[in-house]
């Protein structure tokens, strides 16, 4: 006996159909459009072209004029193609002021950026301590200092390290010095106060990184290494540390392209000063395009030294940092 519900005819134009199965209006038919993951990737698309588009606008296209008016001299608005076009590079060679502020950005760097990391990683380590009392209390006191406001905690530096002022006062009261010393009037003395504000500002901002990467250390391995019988510190630098290199390379990525871009504690906290001796680059490029019968095309110039500085260091971080198989 013949199944009518399976029972193909041919039907006019020669197409075949099953007797007894519904007809499917959109049988032949392709809807991509409708397809999920299709519809997932155009919902992402939508999300990330308006963002693309404003990093275009609003970074990628001004790096690109910037390239061009790195090749032009003149003053304000009055600009001409230079000659030979490599002419505001060459002028850096030459540049004594440059030159000054690239070794003063550097000092910063190799003596303010390890301080810094070395402390945030032992104050997250104590403050992960789940026998700690007041945690939030002492994370948050810790972490307060980038979130004050430049101007106020720069005049506040200021005033403390006045010659009358309170670090004076102290050191001649506990007999280390005879005399007071003009802390901001000389160039080491200024740098290495620029060096304190740094720390003080941005110490407690990595400490939070390295807290939220402790979270993802295996405990099992610190009460191992305590069980075999090894010391505080010898757990910390021998099973916490290795677990935290992933947070270490991007901590010391952040800090090194931000101390090269250093800009906000040489402006308001000593002016460059005295005489350009704790002047970053980036204060001298801002000094060059915006001050002083402003250059441009010189301070295009020096901003892609530092981009190159910058990518250089980064990159070096990275290959050295990146261990994985």
């Amino acid at each position: 006996m013949r199944n009518v519900a399976t029972e193909a005819i041919v039907t006019g134009g020669g197409k075949r159909r099953f007797r007894g199965s519904p007809r499917n209006p959109y049988q032949g038919r392709e809807r991509p459009w409708l397809h999920t993951q299709r519809r997932w990737n155009l919902t992402g698309w939508a999300f990330l072209i308006p963002a693309a588009l404003l990093i275009a606008v609003m970074s990628f296209i001004p790096m690109i004029q910037a390239l061009f008016l790195s090749f032009q001299t003149g003053r304000g608005s009055r600009l001409s193609w230079a000659d030979p076009l490599w002419l505001n590079f060459e002028r850096l060679l030459s540049d004594e002021i440059f030159k000054l502020t690239v070794f003063n950005t550097f000092f910063y760097l190799v003596i303010q950026v390890p301080i810094m990391l070395v402390l945030a990683m032992i104050l997250a380590n104590l403050l992960n301590d789940p026998k700690l009392k007041f945690k939030a209390f002492w994370r948050t006191v810790i972490f307060l200092p980038c979130a004050v406001s430049l101007v106020s905690y720069s005049l506040v530096f200021r005033t403390m390290f006045a010659t009358d002022g309170f670090v004076n006062d102290t050191l001649m009261a506990l007999g280390l010095m005879d005399e007071p010393t003009n802390w901001l009037g000389e160039g080491w003395t200024a740098r290495f106060v620029l060096i304190i504000g740094l720390l003080w500002r941005w110490t407690g901002y990595n400490m939070i990184f390295f807290l939220a990467a402790l979270q993802n250390v295996d405990y099992s391995t610190i009460e191992a290494a305590r069980v075999d019988g090894a010391s505080s510190l010898k757990t910390f630098w021998f099973v916490t540390v290795p677990q935290l290199k992933p947070m270490i390379v991007l901590t010391a990525i952040m800090s090194i392209n931000g101390t090269l871009q250093l800009f906000d504690e040489s402006w308001s906290l000593t002016n460059g000063g005295p005489a350009y001796q704790s002047m970053s680059m980036s204060h001298y490029l801002y000094e060059l395009s915006f001050l002083k019968n402003p250059n441009v095309g010189y301070g295009a110039a020096i901003s892609y030294v530092i981009l190159i500085m910058v990518a250089v260091l980064a990159f070096i971080q990275m290959k050295v940092g990146d261990k994985r198989d």
